[in-house]
């Protein structure tokens, strides 16, 4: 006689939710410490590397146009890995993205640059970005589901809240070696082949990770529609069948969160630097500082969310960032080292943390498991060319188009930060009207899913 469904669900999946969850913080610091490493050397090294022809801002704004070309392939890489995430399993995709992105960070290591092999340098430069977008596009999706998964009920936004520790510990390492480096060597070592050893480290941490990500077992959610032959045949052409509006909502609410960072985890490195004429270790430091604060405070606004709930969790950072825009630049432009760590501390380590510690559970939740992996993969790597991508471009274009003066990108920044908030409220507003189109045109229910209560303000 066959097992009930929930005894087939559990059997498939001994992973304790713990190692899952400690296995995607580690998996995630290495993919996105291989993905922020172009970030900062874009800011100080590839402008003058790879975009020599140039004055200093307008190769630092050719740089990061590079970089956000990076977050254009993410929602490729979402597409084709959340189809064989929801097609094959969330274990498979998430190995491979490892590997792509290790190869892709590893190579721009070696890269020759514009003085040796001329125009291909940058070329080749772009190319192995895309590489890196296409790895971590498919990468998150992927170790978000395997924790919240596995995660037991009522505590889905702790657990899926720990692979999110890898944006601002990959950030914290990323700088921390950069800092290292920049403080440990003479201007001209540095520039000449110091900041190569960054990214050669990579080899050696994806040979880790992916020895951590090979002790996993498959999801439970996963398992079960394969046992119940319930996966789409085209999970991306299926989630959109299934849940636009689902989609459109979860990416408004990004808008915050991806602007958030990349302001103050990637724009202000060369802000400070370029425009405050302040010293790269001190920001470095800075930014690495912050980051370490904020690793602790994503698990603390995951579980809060757990007794919250999402909206309201996720809704306080997104005020609490776009409040604090004005009043932060204002302190930063002082110049001084001490008010811009607090600036950092404040507006990365905690405001940040509030959107993202329960980002992970939110999105899952907004979607049924058998195309759970397209969704989230297509919320977070499609916005993310707007609210991530092009945030450091846009920035340093509104910078120059001020005279210098930040005020027009603050003015961007506040008014992003409201379409998230608009978005929010329109899913606590709306979702019985998603539920019901999820319902009206999803097949019979037959598979585990996230309890879309824990969805509520």
């Amino acid at each position: 006689m066959p097992a009930p469904p929930e005894q087939s669900q559990a059997a498939p999946a001994p992973t304790p939710a713990r190692k899952v969850a400690l296995a995607g913080a580690i998996g995630t610091t290495i993919e996105w410490y291989d993905f922020f490493l172009y970030g900062t050397a874009a800011g100080i090294v590839f402008d003058k590397l790879f975009f020599p022809e140039f004055d200093s801002l307008v190769g630092t704004l050719i740089a990061f146009s590079a970089f956000a070309i990076g977050f254009v392939a993410r929602p490729l890489g979402g597409i084709i890995f959340g189809h064989f995430g929801d097609r094959v399993g969330r274990k498979t995709a998430l190995v491979t993205t490892m590997f792509l992105m290790g190869a892709g960070t590893f190579l721009i290591g070696v890269l020759p640059t514009y003085d040796s092999i001329g125009v291909w340098a940058p070329i080749l430069l772009v190319f192995l970005r895309i590489v890196q977008g296409i790895g971590i596009g498919g990468e998150w999706g992927g170790a978000v589901l395997m924790s919240v998964e596995h995660a037991p009920e009522g505590r889905k936004g702790f657990f899926g809240s720990w692979p999110q520790i890898g944006v601002p510990a990959g950030l914290m390492l990323g700088t921390g070696v950069f800092a290292l480096l920049s403080s440990t060597l003479s201007s001209e070592q540095f520039l000449s082949w110091g900041w190569r050893i960054a990214f050669l480290l990579s080899a050696v941490l994806v040979l880790i990770g992916l020895w951590i990500r090979l002790q996993v077992f498959e999801t439970p959610a996963f398992t079960s529609v394969r046992e119940e032959g319930a996966e789409a045949r085209i999970p991306f052409v299926e989630m959109l069948r299934t849940s636009k509006l689902s989609l459109l909502l979860g990416m408004g609410t990004r808008m915050a969160e991806g602007i958030a960072f990349n302001t103050w985890g990637v724009f202000v490195i060369a802000y400070a630097t370029t425009e405050l004429d302040m010293p790269r270790t001190h920001v470095l430091i800075g930014v690495m500082v912050a980051s370490a604060v904020c690793v602790p405070m994503i698990p603390l606004w995951g579980h809060l969310s757990d007794k919250y709930g999402r909206l309201r969790t996720f809704g306080l950072g997104t005020v609490l960032f776009g409040v604090s825009a004005f009043p932060a630049f204002a302190l930063f432009n002082t110049g001084s080292a001490l008010l811009m760590g607090g600036v950092l501390v404040v507006t990365l380590g905690i405001f940040y943390g509030a959107m993202y510690g329960p980002q992970a559970a939110l999105y899952a939740e907004l979607f049924p498991p058998h195309v759970r992996y397209s969704g989230v993969s297509c919320v977070y790597q499609i916005s993310g060319v707007v609210a991530s991508g092009i945030t450091p471009l846009v920035l340093t274009a509104l910078l120059k188009a001020g005279g210098g003066s930040p005020w027009l990108l603050t003015l961007y920044v506040v008014g992003m930060t409201a379409v998230s908030l608009l978005s929010v409220i329109l899913i606590a507003v709306l979702r019985p009207a998603a539920r019901a189109e999820a319902a009206r045109t999803a097949p019979p229910k037959t598979v585990e899913d996230v309890a879309p209560a824990e969805v509520a303000p």
